[in-house]
């Protein structure tokens, strides 16, 4: 179908939105998955095309945070791993199953993940104090409980992606000892990675609106500068609270709609 004049400045401006928002924080699916479906684009259309016209964004992110990326490749391919194959897992189950059983645990995902950035100075100290206590370290990568949250949380990712990066925000501030933005600017590459390895995937199984694909990709790439722009200049308890407003936002629109 062909979009409108108006239409196509909606989801250009979505899609730009969306690239700021994903970088500080995540969730920029929830602007732009409702605008395209505004448009008339059935929903399985609309999700793969955002999908696809997001992966620009999260790299422009990811780049715009390289001076917090250094000393973290190591532990950025590590958890890659872990996200391309629950990526792919999700993007498969996206068009083998009816909707509604994830539609009813995101919700709960989402919320779980807000009380662990929330709690989680609290409970990161907590964590430290035990370990010096009994004289051992925080694995630098965060060791398998990690990796089996970051497969569980980007096979949700692949599947629709929304607040998938506050799922990982919460995993990697409780199991890592490092910063907020430090660890915001790996769960930007990550999240380059399951969109993208979602998008190729299906590329070869599913119908895209390209024109809604160009408008968003170029879109969230203008708005990944201005996110990191931003949200590197964000204290850790404005960025935390970012996240949880962004977070309950999330859990309204789904449990509303």
């Amino acid at each position: 179908m062909a979009l409108s004049i108006w239409e196509m400045l909606a989801v250009f401006g979505a899609g730009t939105a969306a690239g700021a928002m994903n970088t500080v924080v995540g969730s920029g699916t929830l602007i732009t998955f409702p605008v395209l479906l505004a448009t008339g684009l059935p929903p399985i259309t609309a999700n793969v095309s955002n999908a696809l016209g997001l992966v620009p964004g999260s790299i422009s992110g990811a780049i715009g945070y390289r001076s917090e990326l250094k000393g973290q490749t190591a532990r950025v391919l590590r958890l890659g791993v872990a996200a391309l194959l629950g990526g792919l897992v999700g993007a498969i189950l996206l068009l083998a199953l009816p909707s509604d059983a994830f539609d009813a645990i995101v919700p709960v995902l989402i919320g779980i993940a807000l009380v662990l950035v929330l709690l989680q100075p609290r409970i990161g100290a907590a964590v430290q104090r035990r370990r010096e206590a009994n004289g051992t370290e925080a694995h630098p990568h965060g060791g398998a409980a990690l990796l089996v949250g970051f497969f569980l949380a980007s096979i949700y990712g692949g599947y629709f992606g929304a607040a998938q990066g506050v799922l990982y925000i919460s995993l990697m501030g409780l199991l890592l000892n490092d910063t907020l933005q430090r660890i915001n600017a790996v769960k930007n590459v990550l999240s380059a990675v399951v969109n993208g390895v979602a998008a190729v995937f299906f590329l070869f199984v599913a119908e895209f609106d390209w024109t809604a694909v160009v408008l968003i990709a170029v879109g969230s790439t203008i708005g990944g500068q201005i996110g990191a722009k931003v949200g590197r200049r964000l204290p850790p308890t404005v960025l935390r609270g970012v996240i949880i407003a962004v977070g309950i936002v999330a859990i309204l629109q789904l449990t509303l709609k």
